[in-house]
């Protein structure tokens, strides 16, 4: 699939992506969703994140804590408060630092309050969404704050291809939990 370009495709594929997540997540046992994550003995990915979120609550704070950067960044940033998309101390070449911090501050969020947070703020973001124009979102220079990228890109980012990337660890979880637990 491609990237979405236009508001009319960013919001039908944020909302498809979504919808796709949580029918995987409902489809799950209770104590499926509850498990500690184990991709198996083969397992080989070797990005941080394979190794940091333990559980599905993991997963579903990162969503959540994504969609708050970019909704403080987009709020401050219209304000005339100019800040970068990632905040200080951390840069794009720190923030998976940043993102052990996340993990770290929700280790005692409950997995049902994660899961109302990202429905939330979901919701959030694409009324955000909603408030630009389609040139506002995807014509470069829109913003000065976007930098050379445009507003949408970082919007895609942290809804359609984030939840691609959440669908992906609640599969290899998925697989490995019904192999474990055949009756």
């Amino acid at each position: 699939m491609s990237r979405p370009t236009t508001k009319p495709d960013l919001i039908k594929r944020a909302d498809e992506q979504n919808d796709k997540m949580w029918k995987l997540i409902d489809a799950m046992t209770e104590e499926e969703q509850n498990a500690t994550f184990n991709y198996g003995d083969a397992f080989n990915q070797k990005e941080a994140h394979w190794k940091r979120d333990k559980n599905l609550r993991d997963v579903l704070v990162h969503l959540y804590e994504w969609h708050q950067l970019l909704l403080n960044w987009v709020e401050s940033n219209q304000k005339g408060e100019r800040k970068p998309f990632i905040p200080a101390p951390y840069n794009w070449k720190t923030y998976g630092q940043m993102n052990e911090e996340i993990w770290e501050k929700h280790q005692n969020t409950l997995l049902i309050n994660s899961m109302e947070l990202v429905k939330q703020s979901h919701a959030s973001v694409m009324k955000m969404i909603n408030d630009f124009s389609d040139d506002e979102l995807f014509t470069k220079g829109s913003f000065s704050w976007t930098g050379t990228s445009t507003l949408g890109s970082y919007c895609v980012s942290a809804t359609a291809s984030h939840y691609d990337w959440a669908m992906k660890k609640i599969k290899a979880h998925s697989k490995t939990y019904k192999g474990a637990h055949k009756a």
